[in-house]
């Protein structure tokens, strides 16, 4: 048997909280995902972000956490021609995904979108190091 971690919803606001800092010192509008470790979203923030980034958040936090990697590693391989990743189910290859991890098991995800895969990305990663 093992300790298996499990994301509080305070510790999703807790991500979440983090992440909107970084956006708001850069001035970005975002939506802000944290899926669970099922893949179940958590928690979603957005003020002023447009509609459409709603989903590719989502999808993003998903990415992240089935592959246990951050989407712009994806988003990498697929830049480099391994289009065969675009085929893969469930998967958004495009910057702003991070696993969250907590004494090496990863236990959610966060996904952002609003601004550019670089910059979603930066968010995200200030969100997941909070955790």
């Amino acid at each position: 048997m093992e300790t298996i971690y499990r994301l509080t919803l305070d510790d999703a606001k807790r991500v979440a909280n983090a992440a909107e800092t970084e956006a708001k010192f850069n001035h970005w509008d975002v939506v802000i995902a944290i899926v669970d470790q099922g893949g179940n979203l958590q928690y979603l923030q957005r003020e002023n972000a447009q509609l459409g980034s709603i989903d590719v958040a989502i999808s993003k936090a998903k990415t992240a956490l089935y592959f246990r990697s951050p989407s712009k590693a994806l988003e990498n391989m697929v830049s480099e021609g391994k289009l065969g990743y675009l085929a893969i189910p469930q998967m958004l290859p495009v910057g702003g995904g991070v696993p969250l991890v907590h004494h090496g098991q990863v236990v959610g995800a966060i996904g952002v979108s609003g601004v550019s895969s670089d910059g979603d990305g930066k968010v995200a990663q200030a969100g997941a190091r909070a955790l």
